[in-house]
């Protein structure tokens, strides 16, 4: 009997990183993942979804109300994968997740599944070390959810600082980790 390939949601955020998520979808669809991408609608002023659906060889989601599913996207999407990142995550899914929020499918598959969920925060420092967004990243790692990074780094505003996000080796190399 053939083993089930693995299989991993990217959920791609709002924010100038967002094009280093298309190296982190190449890799992983080049190791033999199969990779289906959630776009929020603010990732797309950044990276367009046919670059994501190039990269991965799947359509890309981002519709909460697509009907042309069986059943939910929110559903659909997590019922057969292994492993959710969030990558580049901004302030806002942060919020979102810590506060139950489900508003969009992003925020509505990463709260219907029950499969790790790995997120990579990039954001400018001063949001970073915002205490409410601190607080946040606190009651999510409390409740199983895995943070990788941020690093120091230059970020969009021109400034160095910590919230730049993890390089993409560092980001590999745990999601490959939890995979074997």
């Amino acid at each position: 009997m053939a083993m089930k390939k693995k299989e991993i949601i990217v959920g791609v955020c709002g924010s100038i990183a967002a094009y280093k998520a298309v190296e982190v979808v190449n890799h992983l669809t080049k190791t033999g993942i199969n990779v289906r991408v959630i776009m929020t609608d603010k990732a797309t002023r950044f990276v367009g979804p046919l670059t994501f659906q190039t990269m991965s060889g799947n359509p890309v989601a981002g519709d909460l109300f697509d009907i042309s599913q069986d059943s939910p996207p929110h559903i659909s999407l997590v019922k057969s994968a292994d492993l959710i990142l969030i990558c580049p995550a901004t302030a806002n899914i942060i919020g979102k997740l810590a506060g139950g929020i489900a508003d969009d499918l992003l925020s509505s598959a990463i709260l219907a599944s029950k499969i790790k969920v790995f997120i990579c925060p990039a954001m400018n420092e001063r949001m970073y070390n915002n205490k409410i967004v601190q607080s946040n990243i606190g009651k999510l790692k409390a409740l199983g959810y895995r943070f990788i990074g941020p690093r120091w780094g230059r970020l969009a505003c021109g400034y160095e600082g910590k919230g730049h996000l993890a390089g993409v080796e560092v980001i590999l190399k745990e999601v490959k980790k939890i995979l074997k």
